[in-house]
């Protein structure tokens, strides 16, 4: 019986920053009890679909998770317990905001179930703050921070680096102060600029200027360094942890495991009956709610994926991490050796660079093949 993850997406933030591409939206009021029902009423949709199975972790994602009910919560944590099962010490994660109403929350949603929290701290610069449209000061995330280490065992924060105007100095300097909250895990993730977004409008004009590639890259290596020197290595690119508080629902998706997605825009991949599948939600939240009380729903239809592309998509996830993958699962998964899933000549030619090891048991990108990562894949699958 192969083990599920539940990722249950909440749609609404209290505003859109500039450069978010996530299935987010800003709404004056929100209908909590409607909402409630509406999961639940998807999840037991799932439930029919995969059968018996045992609940490995659960996330609640976004949009900003922080302004549902804590009674939505635990209402979502208690019916996956009812549907599926959920372990004693199973992985339940919610995404907070740390602006002061929210923080104050923290303790409703400990009581709700939740056992990890994951701060969106994203700068802890004022100035830099308002860059990207956070609506908390610095003041406010470290607040958030000492209450969410009062409360859980197991917390995180993100920081976006490579910001525009932002030095080598300045990222070195604040990344010893993120340091210094003592987190046993922590999201380092450099700034994109996502197509769709104001952020991408403004830089296509030239009025957004972030640092060039090689500064970037810098950044980048120092994080890896320091981090490491921290005994908060990088399990994944962007993710650094102790041994130990590593993402266990995250790594349900980069060790291309089962996990459902409820809620509007959520994405999912599931294996039914030996074949696997790829399935997501409408994306508005209004027609994703008429949808399911419709039809108990809010799913397109699935689409079934094929070997080929199993292999690949394990192998891209897989590669992300520091370990890499298994060639157990990345072989099965394509239902064929690995000199079939890659342009073998060309792996050959990525180990002799070290840009990506093989062993007899798995296959990872080194710490520079990492960093070239989408480069490295384009060039396997040539």
């Amino acid at each position: 019986m192969l083990p599920l993850a539940l990722y249950i997406h909440w749609p609404f933030c209290k505003s859109k920053c500039p450069y978010c591409d996530f299935n987010s939206h800003v709404r004056e009021n929100i209908d909590h009890g409607g909402w409630k029902q509406a999961y639940l009423d998807e999840m037991r949709f799932y439930r029919e679909k995969t059968g018996a199975r045992e609940i490995k972790s659960i996330f609640f994602g976004g949009g900003t998770p922080s302004l549902m009910e804590p009674d939505t919560v635990a209402a979502v944590i208690d019916e996956a317990h009812k549907l599926w099962g959920l372990p004693q010490g199973a992985e339940v994660t919610l995404e907070a905001n740390p602006t002061s109403v929210e923080a104050e929350k923290l303790r409703g949603f400990k009581t709700a179930g939740v056992n990890r929290v994951s701060l969106g701290v994203q700068s802890l610069q004022a100035e830099d703050l308002k860059k990207l449209g956070r609506q908390h000061s610095p003041d406010e995330a470290i607040a958030a921070l000492k209450i969410a280490s009062s409360i859980f065992d197991r917390y995180s924060f993100d920081l976006i680096y490579a910001r525009p105007q932002q030095s080598l100095a300045d990222w070195q300097a604040e990344l010893e102060e993120a340091i210094a909250f003592g987190a046993g895990h922590m999201s380092l993730y450099q700034l994109t600029i996502e197509q769709g977004t104001p952020y991408y409008t403004l830089h296509q004009r030239g009025e957004l200027v972030i640092p060039e590639e090689s500064l970037a890259a810098d950044m980048y290596e120092y994080t890896q360094e320091r981090m490491e020197k921290h005994g908060m290595p990088a399990y994944e690119i962007s993710n650094h942890a102790r041994f130990g508080d590593e993402s266990r629902h995250n790594l349900v998706y980069w060790t291309y495991g089962d996990y459902a997605g409820i809620g509007p825009g959520a994405h999912g991949r599931l294996t039914l009956e030996g074949e696997k599948w790829a399935t997501r939600a409408h994306r508005a939240p209004e027609i994703w709610r008429q949808r399911v009380a419709a039809a108990g729903h809010g799913a397109h239809p699935f689409e079934n994926i094929d070997v080929s592309r199993r292999g690949w998509e394990a192998l891209m996830m897989g590669l992300r991490l520091a370990d890499g993958l298994s060639l157990e699962i990345l072989e099965g998964e394509a239902q064929a050796p690995l000199s079939r899933i890659v342009n073998e000549s060309r792996l050959k030619i990525l180990v002799g660079e070290k840009l990506v090891e093989v062993t007899p048991t798995r296959i990872r990108a080194t710490d520079t093949g990492r960093q070239k990562l989408n480069s490295v894949l384009s060039y396997l699958a040539a």
